[in-house]
């Protein structure tokens, strides 16, 4: 009798366990779905990237700051950690769409010079602090470029660095909840364990072998 309702109890953790490893397995699974295809599929981008040729395009504007605007440059200059004016901002994304997003100027006593670097290419601004002349250049290296800046999180900001760790997370839950459950089914399927072990090792002589 005792040894029955020893198997029940242990059928009924079983259960459980397999109920809620499941939910979060699937949970987890559809979170870093796309995600993962992303980070997958540019790691191949990645290290073929010598092998696909880029095409930089770069384009150029050109403008003046107003006379008022000018003077608000010129009134922060010497000041410390001086910051663009709002309203010098506001004129550049108006005007002529450059965005500085709160990126720090370098001054010199000619010039202030601001850059902007960004996933898939690189820009910059230059004021002159004597006649408010405005030069701007992009450069972009185009998509596969792109989306290998998103996957090192190169020049992405703050919001995609913080989704970059909650997505490794969100990993990490998808392999820990996949590894119990391969534990729990293992006794049914006893390939399960030298496939695993395989997976580990065959990195590992690859590193000692080739990797010098």
């Amino acid at each position: 009798m005792q040894s029955g309702t020893d198997n029940l109890s242990q059928q009924q953790s079983r259960a459980f366990w397999l109920r809620h490893l499941h939910q979060w397995h699937w949970i987890s699974s559809a979170l870093c779905l796309i995600a993962m295809i992303l980070f997958a599929a540019t790691g191949i981008t990645l290290n073929h990237s010598a092998q696909i040729e880029a095409h930089p395009v770069v384009s150029k504007k050109e403008g003046r700051l107003p006379l008022a605007l000018l003077s608000q440059l010129n009134a922060v200059k010497n000041t410390d950690d001086a910051a663009i004016p709002r309203d010098v901002s506001d004129f550049l994304a108006k005007d002529l769409d450059i965005k500085l997003n709160d990126q720090v100027p370098e001054w010199s006593p000619e010039e202030v010079y601001v850059g902007l670097p960004r996933p898939g290419g690189d820009a910059w601004l230059r004021i002159e602090l004597e006649n408010g002349e405005i030069e701007y250049e992009l450069t972009s290296r185009g998509w596969i470029a792109y989306f290998n800046d998103l996957h090192k999180g190169r020049n992405t900001g703050t919001a995609w660095n913080w989704f970059i760790d909650v997505f490794a997370v969100v990993c990490l839950i998808f392999c820990v909840t996949g590894l119990f459950l391969l534990k729990m089914h293992a006794g049914k399927r006893p390939s399960t364990w030298p496939v695993v072990v395989f997976g580990l090792v065959l990195p590992l002589i690859l590193a000692l072998m080739f990797i010098h």
